[in-house]
């Protein structure tokens, strides 16, 4: 196992000077807008690409090759990205890795992020993704850093298939994890799996009473091209349509309206009040709504998941440019770059050269 420097992606420049014609070219403290008018209010920051578990879907066992320390964003330097993003409109921060519970500086993450302001002089809002493992260590501390929400991944309540598909024998810590959420007052609280065909596809109904009991809502995640070892196989990917499928077998499920740029679309269980979500990336792409940039660990800016084009924002944050107006540079140059979608459907789709760790989820 080896920790180098990478460099993953095509770099671009920044933006060029502002001429006011163009929203994406509007300057610092104006929206981002991409050229299909699409407004983004979301900025995913990775912590790290390092993770207490080796799911079989993300990365291998062994053999990663890990960012250099070296590469990794500094506390100071994420607070700097974030608060240009916030003056920008950028409303939620939502931390992720690789697992972001393994930053030893994670408490102080939170903390400085939920001092920011919005462009409207409001507090923003700051989400987490985790496995939960460190969880009930942390979870105290991060609420009272100003944590808002949690998602959880768990992708099976059995111990064996959680050992299988993990590599790591750390339900306990998992489901203590999600006990301490449950307890905590961070709402809404959602539980993430990824439903795969012949693993955990037979437990879509147990992971969502599970979830149900917890006060938690259950999101199904259509497998993506994102392991790092490029081995997805779309035939091993549960569909949206079958999950529901599955799920209307238990429940009667009504469709939620206003899904507005969430990733997931929701019903409600027999008339509710609990809920159901699915990510169908691949059979319902929802990308004429997204509103999310994403920041990974080593400080480039990507516009989509599944984008194969970077912005380095690494040489701004340690040269001597103007750091406000070179960051604000870049997220217009990233934003004006977005693509109309992924194209995961589309015979010439390239998955992307990173991991989902090492893009963030």
């Amino acid at each position: 196992m080896s920790a180098i420097p990478v460099a993953i992606g095509r770099r671009m420049p920044a933006a060029p000077a502002p001429d006011g014609t163009d929203s994406a070219l509007a300057g610092l403290g104006a929206p981002l807008i991409d050229t299909h008018g699409r407004v983004h209010r979301d900025l995913r920051i990775s912590l790290t690409d390092r993770c207490s578990l080796r799911c079989t879907y993300c990365m291998p066992e062994q053999g990663n090759e890990w960012l250099a320390r070296t590469s990794i964003l500094t506390l100071d330097e994420i607070e700097t990205v974030a608060r240009v993003a916030a003056a920008d409109g950028i409303t939620t921060f939502r931390l992720t890795g690789g697992e972001p519970l393994l930053r030893t500086d994670i408490v102080e993450v939170v903390r400085r992020l939920a001092a920011l302001t919005d462009a409207d002089g409001r507090p923003v809002e700051i989400a987490m993704t985790t496995n939960g493992i460190r969880l009930r260590e942390l979870l105290p501390a991060l609420v009272d850093a100003g944590l808002n929400r949690l998602n959880i991944s768990i992708d099976t309540l059995r111990r064996d298939r959680f050992r299988d598909l993990t590599r790591r024998d750390r339900l306990d810590d998992v489901l203590d994890g999600i006990a301490a959420a449950a307890a905590s007052p961070l709402r809404p609280l959602k539980l993430n799996a990824v439903a795969m065909r012949g693993v955990n596809d037979d437990e879509l109904v147990d992971l969502v009473e599970f979830a149900v009991a917890h006060g938690a809502q259950m999101r199904f995640i259509e497998q993506m091209p994102l392991d790092a070892g490029h081995t997805w196989d779309r035939s091993s990917m549960v569909t949206q349509d079958e999950i529901l499928a599955r799920l209307a077998e238990r429940w009667a499920l009504t469709p939620v309206p206003g899904r507005g740029g969430a990733p997931a679309a929701r019903w409600t269980l027999d008339g509710g009040p609990d809920v159901v979500g699915v990510i169908a990336s691949v059979t319902a792409p929802f990308c004429g709504d997204c509103d999310r940039l994403r920041l990974t660990a080593d400080g480039q800016l990507r516009n989509c998941l599944f984008s194969t084009t970077e912005y380095d924002l690494l040489p701004l944050l340690r040269g001597d440019a103007d750091l406000p107006t070179a960051i604000d540079g870049m997220l217009r140059s990233c934003v004006r770059g977005k693509l109309p979608g992924h194209a995961i459907n589309d015979p010439s789709f390239l998955q992307p050269a990173r991991g989902m760790n090492a893009i963030g989820g």
